[in-house]
């Protein structure tokens, strides 16, 4: 495998912080995402509670995991968040001497798959902390089981506001902010610049779809924009009979979707229709490959790294682990690396990773940037202080280029 670093020994400052390497071969190591096992280069990541481990660690060994939808209808988003949160376990191993192990299950973007490998992490007593899993409707599913597990899981994609204010979730923590910032923000920027008469609005009857939907039409309404609400299937792939609906008013369709696919071809049955319609995506939109419809918006809870100078190493690296990675691999890296870093700091303390001390870690983080371009700490209920969301426009090439937000 070739790589743009010498053999010799390397230094790498990251975000104000210098990790020490012994060879470029570590960096090799961290950019291969063969292995679920991991041991590699350095972390992103500003200061924080539980800092860089000293050789004090070097038998500090326990498990994590993590959950992604590897397979099912957004394989591409499941297998860029494993391949980051590989990545972040083989620069923390390195830069903190610990010898963490990744283990990861394949959830299928399906809370009943998401429950059974719930069901596995949590019976298996190696495992001390879990990122994932992606949607707000697995998180429904399996906080219960975390919960009376004892077991922390940080999600870098779930967004819907309630995960954390039910109470039902007292384990769960997230890295990126929730609704109550994406559907104002978003809402906001449709009202004030995009200026529709009226608009559509489409959830896919999944939690976090819904729940966006929630949060923005009220928004719309209270500006005077006529909405029209409708609701499909994750599986549908046919939307000409939305399109037939669209009234002569309307230019913007909102689409809080999963499935960039779905986005897509709602762009193509637009323009086979000659509809000069306006499509806003949400998140799981945002796919360079998948949704490339000129003129359209993706609004994302993760920034594109690849535009942010500090985190150039970390972008080099993934481009070799996952070559073309958006915006869901990012904030896994950093959910990733709170747990590792939280682990890291029980073993400095003497102790032995556990659940309850791991758990307890966490909720201790204090990290002063992230490789979000954001401090990361949380409050009482497992949110993340100060998260933001970053805008997107698709040019006449299908490039994502960023928006100033609102």
């Amino acid at each position: 495998m070739a790589f743009p670093w010498g053999m010799e020994a390397l230094a790498v400052h990251i975000r104000g912080i210098t990790y020490s390497l012994a060879t470029a071969g570590l960096l090799a190591l961290a950019a291969c995402s063969s292995s679920s096992t991991t041991s590699s280069a350095p972390a992103a990541g500003g200061s924080s509670t539980a800092g860089s481990a000293s050789a004090s660690t070097t038998s500090c060994t326990t498990s994590i995991g993590i959950m992604s939808p590897n397979t099912g209808p957004v394989p591409n988003l499941g297998t860029e968040q494993r391949d980051f949160a590989r990545l972040a376990v083989q620069m923390d191993n390195a830069a903190n001497h610990t010898n963490i192990t990744l283990v990861e299950g394949d959830t299928q973007l399906d809370p009943k798959q998401a429950t059974t490998v719930a069901q596995q992490f949590t019976s298996n007593n190696a495992i001390v902390a879990t990122v994932g899993p992606a949607g707000s409707h697995e998180i429904i599913a399996v906080g219960p089981l975390m919960a009376r597990a004892g077991m922390a899981f940080i999600s870098g994609s779930a967004t819907r506001t309630d995960l954390t204010q039910t109470g039902a979730n007292p384990t769960f923590f997230r890295v990126v902010a929730n609704d109550s910032v994406q559907g104002p923000q978003d809402a906001n920027y449709i009202v004030q610049n995009l200026k529709p008469k009226a608009l559509m609005i489409i959830d896919d009857q999944e939690a976090y779809s819904t729940g966006l939907v929630a949060v923005m039409t009220p928004i719309f309404q209270q500006a005077g924009i006529k909405v029209d609400h409708e609701s499909i299937s994750q599986k549908l792939t046919d939307f000409s009979a939305i399109v037939a609906k669209l009234t002569a008013d309307t230019s913007v369709i909102v689409t809080p979707f999963q499935v960039a696919s779905q986005a897509q071809q709602l762009g193509r049955d637009l323009q086979q229709q000659h509809k000069n319609v306006t499509i806003f995506g949400t998140d799981g939109t945002y796919d360079t490959k998948a949704f490339t419809i000129p003129g359209s918006y993706v609004s994302s809870f993760g920034p594109d790294i690849t535009q942010m100078p500090d985190d150039a190493t970390v972008a080099a690296a993934a481009a070799t682990a996952h070559p073309g990675f958006g915006t869901f691999g990012p904030p896994t890296f950093v959910a990733t690396h709170v747990v590792d870093e939280a682990i890291a700091s029980v073993c400095q303390a003497g102790q032995t990773p556990s659940r309850a001390n791991v758990l307890a870690a966490i909720k201790q983080t204090n990290e002063s940037t992230s490789l979000l371009g954001h401090p990361i700490s949380f409050d009482p209920h497992g949110e993340v202080v100060g998260g933001k969301f970053f805008l997107f426009k698709i040019d006449a090439t299908g490039k994502y280029t960023n928006v100033a937000n609102p």
